[in-house]
């Protein structure tokens, strides 16, 4: 699971750093375009290579968090359940959900070591407003390459992910399967206890 984070986590800084323009460019265009930038930029700066998990952690929240939709990454991974949360418990899952995936990757983007991206023509929905993006993470030396899609949506203010699909993993059914137990053991106050207490331990590894 953790080799899947890292995978997911390099596909993830190269194809969501989004500039202006960003918004004009169709989906696959975009993650061509964009990977190669941030590829660049990762291995021009020293201190990222190094793993420099404050300077992670700052290219994460200002460069992809913002394309993503969290509110509807938490629906999904909530399932049945997140219409039994109240609003405040609602606004603190996608809070802490967030938090917990800022603070996964920020620790797993640091391991990056020169792997590839091929990006493949997207597949949009019949009304456009939806698309997958194919990707595929070329890894060297001998090693599988590794599928990775994006499911994403349009948006006044851009093309948005709200769930991402490893080897034929998704990321939000992963999270649903966990949610689910968290939920039947402990309520949606458990499940928020679990999360704080996973996002704390997760900070304590900077």
């Amino acid at each position: 699971m953790n080799k899947l984070i890292r995978l997911m986590a390099f596909i993830l800084s190269g194809a969501l750093v989004f500039p202006a323009w960003a918004m004009d460019l169709p989906p696959d265009r975009l993650v061509d375009k964009t990977v190669r930038e941030v590829i660049e930029i990762i291995q021009k700066d020293e201190e990222l290579k190094n793993g420099n998990k404050e300077k992670m952690l700052d290219l994460i929240e200002t460069k992809i968090l913002p394309h993503f939709n969290f509110t509807r990454m938490t629906q999904l991974a909530m399932g049945q359940h997140w219409t039994t949360a109240v609003p405040e418990q609602q606004t603190k899952l996608v809070d802490e959900f967030r938090t917990l995936l800022v603070r996964t990757y920020s620790n797993a983007l640091t391991t990056y070591h020169d792997e590839t991206i091929k990006v493949n023509p997207a597949h949009p929905s019949a009304d456009g407003k939806e698309a997958t993006v194919r990707t595929v993470v070329i890894q060297g030396k001998g090693k599988q390459p590794v599928p990775i899609d994006y499911n994403m949506e349009k948006n006044p203010d851009g093309w948005k992910v709200y769930d991402v699909t490893v080897s034929g993993v998704s990321l939000v059914t992963n999270y649903r399967s966990t949610f689910n137990s968290q939920v039947r053991k402990g309520g949606i106050e458990g499940l928020l206890k679990t999360l704080s207490d996973k996002n704390k331990s997760l900070e304590g590894k900077k």
